[in-house]
C-alpha cells in the first residue's frame, strides 16, 4: 500500500493522487461490525490526475465515462471483516478497472469464408438429423 499504485507497466497513480474513507460496515464481523470502521473507499480524480498522459485520460473517460462522478473513481470494498483487507480489495479492483480501460482495444475480427468441407459436412449431419426424424414419424394415417 506504501507508494504509488501500479496499474500496468508504464502508469502507475501515486499515493497523493488517491483520497481514502472509512465508514462502519454492514457486512461480516460480529459484534465489531458496529465499533469498527471496515468499509473502505477509495476515490481518484482521474479528469485531473498527473498519472494519464492527455491520450490515456481520453480513452480512459470515454470507456468508464458512466462509473464517473465528477471525473472521479470511487471505489467501495466491505466483503471482507478487517479495514487492510478491504483496503486491499479496493485498490486492486480500482487497478483493474483502469487497466481494463487503458487496455489497447481487441484486434477486428477478419472475416473467413466456409471451407467446402465444413460446409459437406453440415449438410450430411443435417440430412442425417432429418432421416433419424422422419424414420420416427408416426406411418398409421
Amino acid at each position: 500500500m506504501a507508494g504509488p499504485l501500479k496499474i500496468t507497466n508504464s502508469v502507475s497513480i501515486p499515493e497523493t493522487e488517491l483520497k481514502w474513507r472509512f465508514s462502519r460496515s454492514s457486512g461480516p464481523g460480529g459484534q465489531g461490525v458496529n465499533t469498527t470502521d471496515s468499509r473502505v473507499q477509495v476515490r481518484w480524480d482521474a479528469k485531473n490526475s498527473a498519472a494519464l498522459s492527455e491520450q490515456q485520460r481520453e480513452r480512459l473517460i470515454s470507456l468508464i465515462g458512466a462509473q464517473l462522478i465528477d471525473g472521479v473513481l470511487q471505489v467501495t470494498s466491505s466483503e471482507q471483516r478487517s479495514q487492510l483487507q478491504n483496503r486491499e480489495t479496493a485498490e486492486r479492483r480500482l487497478a483493474e478497472i483502469v487497466a481494463a480501460a487503458l487496455a489497447p482495444p481487441a484486434r477486428a475480427r477478419r472475416a473467413t469464408k466456409a471451407t467446402r468441407g465444413s460446409q459437406e459436412r453440415r449438410i450430411a449431419q443435417k440430412k442425417r438429423r432429418g432421416n433419424v426424424k422422419r424414420l420416427r414419424r408416426d406411418t398409421s394415417d
